[in-house]
């Protein structure tokens, strides 16, 4: 018996770094592979950068690591303008500038609050500036919301993986803590 499953709105276009799926953006070449699934409104997202962040950065700079980022939408429904859709673009427009983690990380830094209006369109400029995407391209970027589509088609990936709350992490597919001794548990164990 066949079952029918609707086949992912794959984008027109993806950012710069794009998994070979096309539903995240990949830092690093280790061996192990580490998939984060994010939302730039999730406080536990900001929580999670703050204290794994530098652990995964290490693991990548040791060449030990590829991390794969998920920016998701999934968080829409909790803010009055769609930020997290609008957040996880303008990342995609960052991974363009090659400058996806400092972005991701100031993003986190001036995190809104659940519930309300997030940061505007001008203000993810902004913070792009502020870690070097000066460039006139990455404010077209941002303002013309390029990689709205793209948001999409991350978060409903990450659904068909059985992905329901953020953050989730992975090692080589296995489902861990989101949280730095796990993920240095893992790495090992799949390392052998």
């Amino acid at each position: 018996m066949t079952t029918w499953m609707p086949q992912a709105p794959a984008p027109e276009r993806v950012p710069a770094g794009a998994s070979a799926e096309g539903d995240g953006i990949v830092i690093g070449a280790g061996p192990v592979t580490i998939d984060t699934y994010i939302d730039f409104l999730c406080p536990f997202c900001k929580q999670f950068e703050e204290t794994a962040g530098p652990t995964l950065d290490r693991l990548v700079a040791e060449g030990l690591t590829t991390i794969v980022f998920h920016p998701m939408t999934f968080l829409d429904r909790l803010s009055t303008d769609h930020y997290s859709s609008r957040a996880s673009s303008s990342s995609g427009c960052a991974a363009d500038g090659g400058r996806f983690r400092d972005y991701g990380r100031a993003l986190f830094a001036r995190q809104p609050p659940e519930g309300g209006p997030g940061l505007t369109d001008e203000t993810l400029v902004e913070i792009g500036r502020s870690v070097g995407l000066g460039e006139p391209s990455f404010a077209r970027c941002v303002l013309g919301r390029a990689y709205l589509a793209w948001s999409a088609y991350v978060t409903f990936m990450a659904g068909r993986r059985g992905v329901g709350a953020t953050p989730t992490v992975t090692v080589d597919g296995m489902s861990v803590p989101a949280n730095p001794r796990a993920i240095l548990t893992a790495v090992a164990t799949v390392a052998g």
